[in-house]
């Protein structure tokens, strides 16, 4: 895998220990393994680009002030959902650091637009025929 092109500074990061959801038995009600990371993305170092793509994502971990929040509780120890945390918002970053291509637009070839008449016209055939006979 490509190291990250834009690491994350950890010091932008909140990190906070709660207790974990579900199934875990005495652990989960004794332990605050589980990690609730906050980023805020327009306080962050990123570059102003990756800034306003990541803001423009329709990603319900995104509130509207603009702070990426996340829960990681995968794991049985903090430290273990601290890096799990870290890497998860490290790869929506990733995803948004390349740009997207610019689409270019393109006109349908002669021949595509013949066969989709043609393909139209014995659809029509075929519904037409079912219809009443007339004698």
């Amino acid at each position: 895998m490509l190291p990250p092109s834009y690491p994350v500074d950890e010091r932008e990061v909140e990190f906070s220990a709660i207790r974990a959801q579900g199934a875990g038995g005495q652990n989960v009600n004794k332990v605050s393994s589980a990690i609730h990371l906050r980023f805020d993305i327009a306080a962050s170092s990123l570059p102003d680009a990756i800034k306003e793509r990541l803001l423009a994502l329709s990603d319900s971990r995104i509130t509207q002030e603009g702070v990426f929040v996340l829960k990681a509780q995968q794991h049985r120890t903090q430290e273990m959902n601290r890096a799990d945390a870290l890497a998860r918002l490290q790869e929506v970053i990733d995803a948004v650091a390349v740009p997207p291509k610019p689409r270019r637009a393109t006109k349908p070839t002669y021949g595509s637009k013949q066969r989709r008449l043609e393909g139209k016209s014995q659809r029509s055939e075929i519904k037409s025929s079912r219809g009443k006979v007339i004698e």
